[in-house]
């Protein structure tokens, strides 16, 4: 295939055969390296630029490069979070690991497929990780690609870790024994009001936990529990964490923040509700829920426009009540497009330095990573009357972050006859 990837992208034309649908895949997959190698220089060439204008500005050297991943987040749609790894990544291969970078740019490696290589070579000296990079990157004298771009992410994964071990056996062993800091516990929302919790332990503690609710398991199906395996483990690990089967009383108490209307509430409206930390519940879901636990209700009452009233201080930091609100109309989520993190700090969008005001208005949550980049030469933001927040980067790019839809009113249920034509329209959309 010769297609330009302007022709490329407009797809294939129809009546295609099979084998040349597979080379449209196939051509777009290799696209989609080369845009993701041109990507990556472009961060590093972004990074130096900012790196130079701010010391040209008398930024400290270790202030040096701050907004930069932020920037990259941005533009890519992605957490800072991930643009931060986003741009350490690119500045390993580019500096580090000229092979495999050399692999993205032909088309024959993806940022993914790197990133694998660069974490398990992550704790080797630069010289150590270029061999590994040649010994599995580097193309041949006869210009064959290497046997890396055939393997599977796992059969790389270890193909790697065999040579580090090989090069540097000593820092292999040291990282795994300094892994034990990042030990850390997490929750995600799942499907039907559900959530993933998970752990990251030593091999030890993890072990050790799942073998004590393994045995909790059988014993309760030894004893005719007519739970599954699964159920008992699950339920058995929140009890013990949570304190809910104690027996001496001494319960402890949790609070799971749970904010809905007061129409859904009474059972006059169906809008649903927030659990802060997991996100929209079923307002029945909730009413149930609520029903078989201790609640402390608080109040929040919305506008029309289905903003939640505003509270003011003339404090620079917003008292811990006002903070609160903040978090809960936020959703408990950063401000930030892109940007999934938890709410760590509650930030003045316009600079409190500027003439910012303390003000709900004023006041956005962000998480520490935002909060710190937005600090940084040459950024600015300010709120908007209906709620939003605009920010400004460095490089004149402006990014609107929509006020929190979360208290609008939701529209009315469709009827049966504007379910049928909806779904005629949708046929005819189809059709055409």
């Amino acid at each position: 295939m010769n297609e330009t990837v302007d022709q490329l992208l407009t797809g294939p034309p129809l009546g295609a055969s099979e084998g040349e649908l597979v080379d449209w895949i196939s051509r777009l997959e290799e696209v989609k390296c080369i845009a993701e190698a041109v990507q990556a220089e472009a961060a590093v060439r972004l990074d130096e630029a900012t790196r130079a204008r701010q010391a040209e500005a008398g930024i400290p050297a270790r202030k040096l490069g701050e907004g930069v991943a932020s920037q990259i987040a941005l533009a890519r749609r992605v957490s800072p979070a991930k643009g931060a790894k986003l741009l350490g990544l690119a500045k390993i291969l580019i500096t580090e690991m000229p092979h495999t970078f050399a692999l993205m740019k032909a088309g024959l490696f993806s940022q993914w497929q790197a990133t694998i290589l660069a974490r398990e070579t992550a704790c080797l000296s630069m010289k150590d990780r270029r061999v590994i990079d040649y010994e599995l990157c580097a193309i041949g004298s006869d210009g064959e690609p290497p046997a890396v771009v055939t393997m599977g992410l796992r059969q790389m994964e270890n193909a790697a870790k065999k040579l580090a071990i090989t090069l540097d056996q000593e820092s292999v062993v040291a990282r795994a024994s300094n892994a034990e800091k990042d030990r850390r516990v997490s929750v995600r929302p799942a499907p039907d009001t559900m959530t993933w919790l998970g752990a990251l332990l030593p091999v030890k503690d993890g072990v050790a936990v799942y073998a004590a609710l393994d045995q909790a398991a059988k014993a309760a199906q030894a004893a005719g529990d007519e739970r599954t395996r699964g159920q008992v483990m699950a339920d058995t690990l929140a009890d013990r964490v949570t304190g809910r089967t104690t027996t001496d009383g001494a319960k402890p108490r949790i609070e799971v923040k749970i904010v809905m209307t007061a129409d859904a509430l009474t059972n006059d409206s169906d809008q649903p509700a927030m659990v802060e930390g997991y996100g929209p519940v079923p307002a029945a879901w909730t009413r149930e829920a609520l029903a078989d636990a201790e609640v402390f209700i608080r109040r929040l009452f919305t506008d029309p426009a289905g903003q939640l009233v505003a509270m003011e201080s003339r404090s620079r930091k917003a008292p811990d009540g006002l903070a609160e609100f903040i978090t809960t109309r936020d959703g408990g989520i950063c401000r930030t497009n892109g940007c999934d993190a938890p709410i760590r700090n509650v930030d003045h969008a316009q600079r409190h330095a500027d003439g910012g005001k303390t003000s709900a208005a004023n006041l956005q949550g962000l998480c520490e990573r935002c909060n710190q980049a937005k600090e940084a030469l040459g950024w600015q933001a300010r709120p908007r009357p209906d709620g939003s927040i605009i920010t400004i980067t460095p490089t004149g790019h402006i990014y609107v972050s929509p006020p929190p839809d979360t208290w609008l009113p939701g529209p009315p249920p469709l009827s049966r006859g504007e379910f049928v034509l909806r779904d005629l329209l949708v046929d005819h959309t189809l059709a055409a």
